[in-house]
């Protein structure tokens, strides 16, 4: 059936109210990451934007980390 495998699908519908929390977190993250690209290329020898890059980049990833490690909590 279906615990072979990974799906889990009752684990993905309790998890979508988390995934919109995450989605808009990502929105976020997207803003930050343009405004970061600008500020980078103004001034690329700047780390701290680097950094910021990076955190805005892990912030887009935000839902669908949610997404898989809520999954995986919920047994089949």
């Amino acid at each position: 059936m279906c615990c072979d495998g990974d799906c889990r699908p009752l684990g993905f519908l309790l998890g979508l109210p988390f995934a919109f929390v995450s989605l808009l977190i990502s929105i976020v993250g997207v803003a930050v990451w343009i405004v970061g690209l600008l500020l980078s290329c103004i001034c690329p020898c700047c780390l701290c934007v680097t950094v910021l890059v990076e955190l805005a980049l892990e912030l887009i990833k935000a839902p669908f980390h949610v997404m898989e490690w809520f999954t995986s909590k919920i047994p089949c």
